[in-house]
């Protein structure tokens, strides 16, 4: 059987695992194909335990994403998914009477502004640890960085 990149089949997970869940996919000859939904195609929502959202042995439909050279079938089910549902979409505005012109956005310019350093005494441990690592991780670099280019001076 010949499964068509785009066409959603009907399917059973057979093996889930932490990246993804295995599908037997059906077609109506009654030849069996086995696919790949990973563990960013589950749902829209964000999908932390797969087990939350599927059980082996449930039916599921599922579209074709890709086919690798290897013959791999990859597969998704939030594409299958409906769109979500109108009610959380905000509801459009009702047009301006003519003549009447939008009110100024009285907002600050976008400018940058660098992230404010807290004291070191409103630091946590996690959080010294962390400028610890960073500054230590740059002089590293720097160290390596130079360390290069004596090296290449030498060469020369």
């Amino acid at each position: 059987m010949q499964v068509e990149i785009g066409k959603i089949y009907e399917g059973t997970i057979k093996n889930i695992t932490k990246y993804g869940t295995f599908v037997d996919i059906h077609n109506p000859e009654g030849e069996r194909l086995m696919g790949m939904v990973h563990i960013s195609e589950i749902s829209r929502s964000y999908v932390n335990e797969i087990r939350d959202f599927v059980t082996e042995g449930q039916q599921v439909r599922v579209k074709v994403i890709g086919i690798n050279p290897q013959g791999k079938i990859s597969l998704s089910m939030k594409q299958v998914e409906d769109a979500p549902d109108a009610g959380n979409r905000r509801a459009p505005r009702p047009p301006r009477p003519e003549g009447q012109r939008q009110a100024p956005r009285r907002s600050k310019p976008n400018v940058w502004e660098p992230k404010k350093k807290p004291e070191p005494t409103e630091l946590t441990f996690e959080d010294m640890l962390s400028r610890f690592k960073q500054n230590s991780e740059e002089r590293m670099c720097d160290i390596k960085r130079n360390t290069e280019r004596k090296n290449r001076s030498r060469r020369k």
